[in-house]
């Protein structure tokens, strides 16, 4: 099963995508649906079928859900970039996304202004579904209902103005979702999923979720003892080596480039890059 966000009537739906991706099926409003997101899943979609082609495409995901994101999850990312000579900390470094910077698969994501690009960070989403506090790992994995595809695109000048990096990781539609595979069908990540990025059909990613430092179930325990999960909120991964900045030269996408993220078992993630001028069309 793969779940998507549609907008109709005013409102947001949560749907199941036909195999062939040319039909979704209504599953229930988005508040219903993360009400019990376990229950839902559990069960085969009986809402209204419709043609793919003529619904508008949103995030499955509550505004005011929490999007909570580890930085430096992969050793050799770490290796690769500007914290290369430092210590590996025993925590994970978190930041935060606003859940108004998520966008979906073929959505045109703009540079922002003061940007010579955007840099790629293709990486696994998890989405927590049922409350969490003070959990153990056990009970903070087996809370996770989905994963998803997810690319978090960076505007890395302004991630380095200061040492908290939220003004860089939170551009306009710089936050692609994939379609969300229940956990049911993927299984642990621990057990190594491929994640792959590539940009304009070149390989520029390659790496397993197996490399992961801190887990899933680790990190959503952490958090958990400082503030409550909610159903809804979401963790992103971390993402392997390979982005553009830790180059040489840099690479960075320019408009026109496409930016594909690829994970095995969830699918393929495909966006545009487009000008800054697009952010004023809008």
């Amino acid at each position: 099963m793969r779940i998507v966000g549609i907008r109709r009537d005013g409102g947001v739906q949560v749907a199941a995508l036909s195999d062939d991706g040319a039909q979704v099926t209504v599953v229930a409003g988005l508040e219903e649906f993360w009400a019990d997101a376990a229950g839902h899943l559990s069960r085969s979609p009986g809402g209204e079928t419709l043609t793919a082609a003529d619904v508008e495409f949103v995030p499955p995901v509550l505004p005011g859900a929490r999007v909570v994101c580890i930085g430096l999850n992969y050793l050799k990312h770490v290796a690769e970039g500007s914290f290369k000579d430092q210590e590996l900390p025993p925590h994970p470094t978190l930041f935060a996304r606003w859940s108004q910077s998520l966008t979906v698969g073929g959505a045109e994501v703009p540079i922002p202004a003061n940007e010579d690009g955007l840099d790629w960070e293709g990486e696994v989403m998890a989405y927590v579904g049922s409350g969490l506090v003070d959990a153990t790992p056990e009970e903070a994995l087996a809370a996770v209902v989905g994963y998803s595809t997810f690319n978090d695109l960076t505007s890395r000048r302004a991630q380095k103005l200061t040492s908290q990096w939220i003004l860089g990781k939170n551009g306009d539609r710089s936050g692609p979702l994939g379609p969300l595979v229940p956990a049911a069908e993927v299984g642990d990540l621990r057990d190594g999923l491929r994640v792959q990025t590539r940009v304009n059909g070149e390989t520029v990613q390659d790496g397993s979720t197996d490399e992961m430092v801190y887990t899933v179930g680790d990190t959503l325990s952490l958090i958990s003892h400082t503030f409550t999960l909610r159903p809804g909120d979401l963790l992103a991964t971390g993402t392997p080596s390979g982005v553009g900045y830790g180059r040489t030269p840099p690479w960075l996408l320019q408009p026109g480039d496409v930016v594909e993220v690829e994970v095995e078992r969830l699918g393929v993630l495909t966006n545009s890059v487009v000008a800054n001028e697009a952010r004023h069309e809008r």
